[in-house]
């Protein structure tokens, strides 16, 4: 481990999952689907992408449970308190999608779109000025 690179603290509410992450901070996806929204008994979904080889636990990963939401998508929270910590896709080996929430404060992260807005909440506004993609977010070039 570099010791110039920050360092990242993060837990669920009950302090029993305790993770760092390593180097800088990916921008927070907010995402509007379904599926997040019931996940998360919210109006949205605070993922931040962070490459697993940069993700530590320091304790509690006996305490993580799976449930597989999709075909090759698994929600992973905490079995104890509930708290949903990342999710994971076949499709994306080698990433998972920390809850922003989780992470001590200040966060080193800010958001950097909304996704599946077309599926968004009838009562939570969008109020701010980040891009908005209807469905899920398309990277640069891609479309």
């Amino acid at each position: 481990m570099n010791p110039s690179e920050p360092l990242h603290h993060g837990a669920c509410l009950c302090q029993g999952v305790r993770f760092t992450i390593r180097g800088p901070l990916a921008p927070i996806q907010i995402c509007h689907c379904a599926q997040c929204r019931r996940a998360q008994g919210s109006a949205f979904a605070a993922n931040l992408p962070v490459d697993v080889d940069r993700l530590q636990f320091q304790a509690g990963q006996d305490l993580l449970r799976r449930f597989e939401s999709s075909p090759g998508k698994r929600r992973v929270f905490c079995g104890v308190c509930g708290s949903p910590v990342f999710s994971e896709r076949d499709s994306l080996p080698g990433v998972v999608r920390i809850r922003a929430g989780l992470l001590d404060e200040p966060v080193a992260a800010a958001p950097a779109f909304h996704m599946h807005v077309a599926s968004r909440c009838s009562w939570w506004p969008l109020q701010d000025d980040l891009p908005q993609h209807p469905q899920g977010y398309v990277p640069p070039g891609a479309a």
